[in-house]
């Protein structure tokens, strides 16, 4: 599959897996109710990890949180933060949970969303390991604190990370580029954009995030024209000529979503492929 599928998946069916987690989360099946005769360890040992591409806006910048593996394998390598499920967790409850313990970062400052799943035979030297990757944006990212296994956790450039400028644990570089391509697409038809941003923002501050996630530069009439075509974007404070002073006119509107950050947008970004040649939006 493709790097950057508009689907976000990857290697097996992403609703497959959460409906088999579902179902044993359910107690249809449970290890209580084990068949007569049954024995696990007649199968291959496989475990499940999950791992998290966070994304923010620094410096005008794409950037992804990474954390320096204090352990093997691949102590002292860069990697997605991310560990192994515990068996009485879903799923998202483990990526929240990880997140957390390497990072600091708590889900109720971010948008965390699945990605999808990997599962090489060989992606991880320990034993056969299928990770659920997730990724997640964030407007005020604090600063990086290390934990859990890691030894240090930083900020890098997305433009640095997909040019393998950064040499990644695991298969880790794939899911990286597959998250921002999943990022980069979402920000097409849906209100995203917006949880890079503070809760009230200007409209030349969700540009601003178009143009770092689309690493382009666009046109600010074209772009504000599309801001207020769509109804997802509400004006909370419009600009008042009796605020305006000499130096700086008259300050800009804010603007906020009234909707989820997943909410289908009434009138669509585009952006160009393969280039970062300034257009409009």
């Amino acid at each position: 599959m493709p790097g950057a599928a508009l689907n976000c998946l990857n290697d097996n069916n992403t609703d497959l897996l959460s409906e088999c987690q579902e179902i044993c989360e359910n107690k249809f099946v449970s290890f209580s109710e084990r068949p007569r005769g049954y024995d696990p360890r007649a199968f291959p040992s496989v475990a499940v990890t999950v791992d998290i591409a966070v994304m923010t806006i620094r410096s005008n910048d794409l950037q992804l949180l990474l954390i320096q593996r204090g352990e093997e394998p691949f102590r002292g390598s860069w990697a997605l933060p991310g560990g192994f499920v515990r068996p009485d967790e879903n799923l998202a409850a483990a990526a929240a949970r990880e997140l957390a313990e390497e990072t600091g970062i708590h889900t109720a400052s971010a948008h965390l969303e699945q990605l999808g799943s990997y599962g090489g035979p060989d992606r991880d030297p320990r034993m056969r390991v299928i990770t659920i990757a997730y990724w997640a944006v964030c407007s005020e990212l604090p600063t990086p604190l290390s934990g859990g296994d890691a030894a240090s956790a930083d900020l890098f450039p997305a433009s640095k990370l997909e040019k393998g400028g950064v040499p990644l644990a695991f298969d880790h570089d794939r899911i990286v580029r597959d998250a921002i391509g999943c990022v980069r697409a979402k920000l097409e038809t849906t209100a995203l954009a917006a949880r890079f941003c503070p809760r009230e923002f200007t409209i030349a501050d969700l540009r601003r995030v178009y143009e770092a996630v689309w690493n382009t530069t666009l046109d600010a009439g074209n772009f504000q024209r599309k801001v207020r075509y769509n109804s997802i974007f509400e004006l909370i404070r419009p600009r008042r000529r009796e605020e305006a002073t000499p130096l700086r006119g008259r300050p800009a509107s804010l603007w906020t979503v009234g909707s989820a950050a997943d909410a289908t947008l009434d009138v669509p970004f585009r952006r160009r492929r393969g280039t970062a040649d300034r257009h409009s939006a």
